[in-house]
């Protein structure tokens, strides 16, 4: 019944057809409705070709082979169910050329594989070239921006490339010391060119153990990831406002260069001119927008090693590392300079700075020399507000700003 029909068909079309002989895979069933899968053979009994009166059935029971070979078959379509709908981007691959040549460096009895992949760089590049990719999943294609496995698989030269050697030679390096399991950050690139920061996690599969012949590698996109931290460290050294140092960099910077150099180190203490006032009357975007041009000037005088940050409100100062007295007058005249030029793009308010600075020789204190230039930048300060007027309302509400 059932599942018989369509097999018993195809015995019938053999008979017709004069064969004597008929084989099927099919299905029956026992008294109990128990499902029994089975081989049948038949064959005519010789004498009895013209009538089929005798006819030789012969059935196997292969119940629990067919049985083996469904739950292997689901297996499968699981295992690529779970392989081609992962959200992480899945390779399978062949090392068993790299594991060759790593077996081959091995009995020529270098024992320091670290340095021998430092000296010769070119057998870090042949073992590059050695990887075979088996499959992929669909999220390494939406990942990689590939439209399909065979560009992808065209593409590789242009996935792994620049900053990929240095973690490949670590997972080499790894491998030949038996760490068959790895995870490390590496930085990949999609076939569109764009940047991509994934975590890495290659394990040679079981059974593979020998030769390395299948090898999963999975990634991980941490490239959001990645922006966020930097972005996080980025806030963490600069005042987002002016796009220069904040003050925790300036009193780090200021520590390492007392300890390190190098010498002489001068010290330009600045403020801005005119801030309150301008916040007064024309509002605190007004007043932002002279601090970003005060970080526009200041960024393109500060080349390193010298610093700019902003320490404060309306105070800024440029740290220069190995520059003397003459050198940081130098540096005076270019910051005015700029700040001529930066009027002429801003017709309406003017930039105004007041400057200051100091020098330290080894042996003195930083500390002193910011405050000796903080002095004479207030000195200069004074003397402006006291040319523009503004003199006596500064000392009245005790501030020039």
């Amino acid at each position: 019944r059932d599942a018989m029909i369509e097999p018993h068909i195809n015995e019938l079309v053999a008979l017709w057809n004069g064969d004597a002989r008929f084989a099927s895979q099919t299905v029956n069933y026992s008294l109990a409705g128990e499902r029994l899968d089975i081989l049948v053979n038949g064959s005519v009994l010789p004498g009895h070709e013209a009538d089929w009166r005798r006819v030789l059935v012969a059935i196997e029971d292969i119940t629990q082979r067919s049985r083996a070979e469904r739950s292997l078959a689901q297996a499968e379509t699981y295992a690529r169910g779970l392989f081609e709908n992962s959200p992480v981007s899945l390779w399978v691959e062949d090392f068993s050329a790299i594991k060759r040549l790593i077996d081959d460096v091995r009995e020529r009895g270098i024992d320091d594989f670290r340095v021998f992949t430092q000296v010769h760089a070119e057998f870090v590049e042949r073992c590059m070239q050695e990887i075979r990719v088996i499959d992929v999943n669909q999220r390494t294609l939406d990942m990689f921006r590939a439209p399909d496995k065979a560009t992808l698989l065209r593409s590789l030269d242009k996935v792994f490339r620049d900053e990929m050697k240095p973690p490949f030679t670590e997972q080499l390096i790894d491998l030949w010391n038996g760490k068959l399991i790895q995870q490390r950050e590496v930085v990949n690139y999609g076939l569109d060119g764009e940047r991509l920061n994934v975590l890495l996690q290659f394990t040679v599969l079981p059974g593979a153990e020998q030769d390395w012949g299948l090898v999963q590698v999975a990634l991980i996109d941490i490239t959001a990831r990645k922006k966020a931290e930097a972005y996080l460290e980025y806030l963490g050294k600069h005042d987002v406002l002016t796009k220069l140092r904040n003050r925790a960099f300036f009193e780090d910077e200021l520590n390492r260069l007392e300890r390190r150099g190098p010498w002489p180190v001068s010290v330009i203490a600045i403020d801005l001119n005119r801030l309150k006032a301008t916040n007064d009357a024309s509002g605190h975007a007004a007043g932002d927008a002279l601090l970003r041009r005060v970080g526009e000037v200041l960024t393109k005088v500060a080349d390193k090693p010298a610093c700019a940050a902003r320490i404060g409100g309306d105070e800024f100062v440029l740290l220069l590392p190995g520059v003397d007295e003459r050198g940081a007058e130098q540096m005076l005249e270019r910051v005015q300079e700029l700040i001529t030029l930066n009027n002429t793009f801003y017709p309406g308010a003017t930039l105004s700075l007041a400057m200051g600075c100091a020098t330290a020789r080894q042996g003195e204190r930083l500390e002193a020399t910011v405050t000796q230039a903080d002095e004479q930048m207030m000195r200069v300060k004074r003397e402006f507000y006291a040319s523009s007027g503004f003199g006596r309302r500064a000392s009245q509400h005790g501030h020039l700003g």
